[in-house]
């Protein structure tokens, strides 16, 4: 067989010109062996390697967290990291995974929005910020919801937490359990507030991935956290409303940000995981252990601006969409399609998006039998200073071998003609 490595001349979608890609072919081909046919096999979402160091760094505004993390949603692309892996107190950040804990329930049917949970002592006596819930009494699910994300309520996250375990203590466990499934692979939970314990840690890409996760698993509940305010209950002494303000600094600022979730503490310094979306585009951000709530507002906003300003996405191919074609050796039909089973996209420097290249590489021809889904080839995405991005390419049918006969037809055509079939 011969192995091909096609550069196409593609349309790059985002509102991008059509980028031109040089070909080169390799020997002619050999006569074809009866390869045995290599079946693929579902694979997660692939994620884009992060370059060896920041990229376009003179661009990039200052920053003095700690630990930090920048990467774009769709690719998983790293634009920026700080300490990345470094353990770290997560503070009230803690209460993204409380809250992805209270959404699968809700999922799964063990809860709903509209069940009422009784508060007990533990949770109303729970010092730190409060939604101030009622001892004895019975809260609604989405008002303990609205304010364990948007009040930052430790009491709303203990009621949530003895309602799905008994203890506060069992539902960290659980936390534990699902942090691991999720792929959280240097975290621990303790509690289900973020309270300071010094068992009680994670990192700021844990908190990226567990971010992401609470956008693509649980869409519909995301809506909690771009909520500015929520008012609950009343002040015992005056008899007014309690009116409580989101703490995501970056709600308030014209960025497009639509979440998800600060932390303080002393040990821990300000944190904040946020998130944004410009012009379909989305940015993570993990940020921790600044000194104060001002410089937490201004360090993040610029982070976010360079982010959308310094990058871009470019997707090369949809999901579905053919990319090339292969001949098919003693096949039923001349060839098939090869196609990628999602959309194939790769983040940049925009600066660098005159130089990005995307090959197609796979052996031609085939040999039959091909079963649809089997991987034939793969595309290569690279650009200077970016690490090459692969994605598998699949048979978009199944080809079944020919008989006896047709192959011998087929043999003898390709011996005295040179035929491919």
């Amino acid at each position: 067989m011969r192995r091909l490595i096609s550069s196409l001349a593609l349309m790059l979608c985002v509102a991008a010109p059509a980028q031109a890609f040089e070909l080169a072919q390799a020997q002619p081909p050999q006569r074809p062996q009866q390869a045995q046919p290599r079946q693929a096999q579902p694979a997660p979402p692939q994620r884009q390697a992060a370059p060896a160091r920041p990229v376009n760094s003179d661009a990039m505004p200052e920053i003095t967290a700690r630990q930090a993390i920048v990467l774009d949603y769709q690719t998983g692309f790293v634009m920026f990291e700080r300490n990345a892996d470094d353990r770290m107190p997560p503070s009230s950040m803690s209460k993204i995974m409380t809250a992805y804990m209270v959404f699968k329930a809700i999922k799964e049917g063990r809860m709903s929005l509209e069940d009422t949970l009784p508060v007990s002592e533990r949770a109303w006596r729970m010092q730190g910020s409060k939604m101030f819930v009622p001892l004895g009494g019975r809260v609604k699910v989405e008002d303990l919801i609205r304010g364990m994300i948007v009040q930052s309520g430790n009491d709303a996250c203990i009621v949530l937490a003895e309602a799905l375990a008994g203890t506060e203590e069992a539902f960290a466990e659980q936390m534990n359990v699902e942090a691991r499934r999720l792929g959280l692979t240097a975290s621990n939970f303790r509690n289900a507030t973020g309270w300071p314990d010094p068992d009680h840690y994670t990192t700021a890409r844990d908190l990226a991935t567990l971010a992401r996760r609470v956008i693509d698993d649980h869409p519909e509940f995301y809506r909690y956290y771009r909520e500015v305010e929520f008012v609950y209950g009343r002040d015992e002494r005056t008899g007014r409303e309690i009116r409580q303000g989101n703490r995501n600094p970056l709600l308030y600022r014209n960025i497009g940000a639509d979440g998800i979730k600060t932390g303080h503490t002393e040990a821990a310094g300000y944190g904040l995981t946020a998130s944004a979306q410009r012009d379909g585009r989305r940015v993570i951000a993990v940020f921790n252990g600044w000194p104060s709530m001002r410089t937490r507002a201004e360090e993040s906003e610029r982070m976010i601006d360079w982010a959308f300003r310094e990058f871009q996405t470019y997707r090369l191919f949809s999901g579905g969409q053919e990319v090339e074609r292969a001949d098919v050796w003693l096949g039923q039909k001349p060839g098939v399609a090869l196609l990628t089973a999602r959309d194939v996209a790769i983040t940049m420097p925009r600066r660098l998006r005159p130089q990005l290249q995307a090959r197609v590489i796979y052996d031609n021809p085939v040999a039959a039998p091909v079963r649809e889904g089997q991987v034939l080839g793969r595309v290569v995405m690279s650009a200077p200073g970016i690490a090459p991005v692969e994605v598998p390419l699949l048979a978009s049918e199944s080809v079944d071998r020919l008989g006896f006969a047709g192959r011998m037809g087929a043999a003898v055509n390709y011996l005295v003609f040179g035929g491919k079939k």
